[in-house]
């Protein structure tokens, strides 16, 4: 195999997963950053690029090394051949960026290339300057050999890790004292539970520098649907601080950059570094006594969920089930799927004997049911992965969908069972789950969810439970009767322009401890059409 589409496949394009190369503008900018610059004599720099692709990072250490050569009086042709180390798994690619290479070096010994798995690969060498742009292959991408293989090897390789957490861990761990490391790469890793352990390696061992979000800039050379952040980290003394800043024009590189100094964290919880508003003095749901939780899954939605299973099953098994599908357009249209609930009230499984009709039913699906994963992990063949569990049907809950294009939160008043799709926050009443609705549909709850979560493609965010629960809102036992009234109203509305002021004027007020100055003048009615601003 010597292309990377051998290994890791092709994408739509029919380029292979993993080839996606950085502009000469990034390329610049990220050698900037590191201090890899041709004013310094780089003789004796020793710099890594350990996916080196057709040469992005390459041509242009070469170029800064005759540049610097010219100012130091050093050979740079022996530095670059001593010096400079390469490694890629594309014999191709390796092989036409020596050749472009040679065109200003024709002595250079490409010895310090290598063609192979960086991550299988040893180095009896530390480097001071490891840059580049990590292949993008996701987890199921993957090939099962290598999975087995690189969980064995990486301490960091965690849940459904992408191939460039592992490039991180093993060329971090290469780097000298005192060396720094840049990488351009998406930014999930900063964020989702897949990073967690490479966050905390980094936490314990390293000092982050700089985080720069470059997600409007075209940072590739082709149109990609990626969110890429640049990291900086180097091998010496911890900083309690880190760099950060949003690049939003590519000619923004040269000018000077606002970097914001964040309080850096020593666990592997980064999301305070991203928040752009002060949430100081407010609380998570979770700590206001209530619980966040996600739909069911079944192992098979063909067979457990549809809309004909009320003409087959027995009725007190059947739970109606809504779907993200149900929540679009920012309408709430139940399509009339059922879920059938195979557990009993104590959550055990039914005796299928009691239930002639799921019986017949599930008797003949048996053969696929029993080819599920959860199956062959000892769990009875008619069981679903999760358990349903009783009376969240009858409870109002947050509905939250987890990826959504909708502006409208909803709320379950107790008729459905949410799907596995959906994520849920229950523990109060109707009029409660409302008001933590109008609060999350709020440009301030946002601001948090857009800093703290992965976008998709479109830019939409993720509501998952890692997000939902790291969400700071204002306390719901602090905020006056008549302001509850006016946001709830507001929601009613759909006013999301009023809510936005409300919610605004009431997290002002938490954070200071004081009422807030402009009061809520009235309660409101359901005959007055006015936004109760005071």
């Amino acid at each position: 195999m010597n292309s990377t589409a051998d290994i890791y496949g092709s994408r739509a394009n029919g380029d292979a997963h993993g080839d996606v190369f950085t502009s000469p503008e990034i390329v610049r900018f990220m050698l900037d950053l590191t201090g890899y610059t041709s004013e310094k004599d780089l003789s004796k720099s020793t710099i890594l690029e350990p996916s080196c692709g057709i040469g992005d990072f390459l041509i242009e250490i070469q170029r800064r090394i005759i540049i610097s050569a010219e100012r130091y009086g050093f050979d740079a042709e022996q530095a670059f051949s001593n010096n400079v180390y390469a490694c890629d798994i594309d014999a191709d690619k390796m092989s036409h960026c020596i050749r472009i290479l040679r065109e200003r070096m024709p002595q250079f010994k490409a010895t310090n290339f290598r063609h192979g798995d960086f991550l299988t690969s040893s180095w009896d060498i530390s480097f001071d300057y490891i840059v580049g742009n990590p292949p993008y292959v996701s987890y199921a991408n993957i090939p099962d050999n290598l999975k087995k293989l690189y969980k064995h090897k990486f301490r960091t390789f965690h849940y459904r890790t992408d191939l460039y957490i592992l490039f991180y861990e093993h060329s971090l761990r290469l780097l000298s004292k005192n060396g720094k490391h840049c990488f351009i790469c998406s930014d999930r890793w900063l964020k989702n539970e897949s990073g967690r352990k490479l966050r905390a390696f980094i936490s314990a061992n390293f000092d982050v520098e700089y985080i720069i979000d470059i997600e409007s800039l075209k940072a590739f050379k082709e149109a990609v649907l990626a969110y890429p952040s640049i990291t900086v980290i180097s091998n010496s003394k911890k900083s309690t601080s880190v760099k950060t800043a949003r690049i939003e024009r590519i000619e923004s590189l040269y000018t000077n950059i606002k970097f914001d100094d964040k309080v850096f964290p020593d666990n592997d919880n980064w999301n305070s570094i991203f928040l752009k508003d002060n949430t100081g003095g407010l609380y998570t749901i979770e700590q206001q006594g209530f619980s966040i939780g996600i739909g069911v899954a079944t192992g098979s939605d063909k067979v457990f969920i549809s809309k004909t299973l009320y003409e087959n099953i027995e009725t007190e098994l059947l739970i109606p089930l809504i779907t993200a599908k149900d929540l679009t357009g920012n309408y709430f249209q139940w399509s009339g799927r059922y879920l059938l609930n195979p557990y009993n009230q104590s959550g055990n499984l039914i005796d299928l004997e009691k239930y002639p009709k799921a019986k017949s039913y599930l008797s003949a699906h048996k053969e696929a049911l029993s080819q599920r994963h959860i199956v062959r992990n000892n769990r009875t063949w008619y069981a679903l992965i999760d358990k349903v569990k009783p009376h969240l049907t009858e409870r109002p809950k947050v509905l939250l969908p987890d990826i959504s294009g909708n502006d409208f939160i909803f709320v379950d008043s107790g008729q459905y069972y949410p799907g596995h799709n959906i994520y849920y926050i229950a523990g109060g009443d109707i009029t409660t789950m409302e008001l933590i609705a109008a609060i999350l549909m709020s440009s301030f709850v946002k601001n948090q969810i857009m800093s703290i979560s992965n976008k998709m493609n479109g830019g939409l965010p993720r509501w998952q439970s890692q997000t939902i629960r790291k969400l700071r809102i204002p306390s719901l036992s602090q905020i006056r009767p008549k302001e509850k009234d006016a946001i709830l109203y507001a929601y009613q509305q759909k006013d999301f322009q009023t809510i936005d002021i409300l919610v605004s004027r009431i997290v002002k007020s938490q954070r200071s401890g004081a009422p807030s100055r402009k009061s809520i003048c009235r309660q409101p009615s359901l005959f007055d059409q006015q936004s109760f601003l005071g």
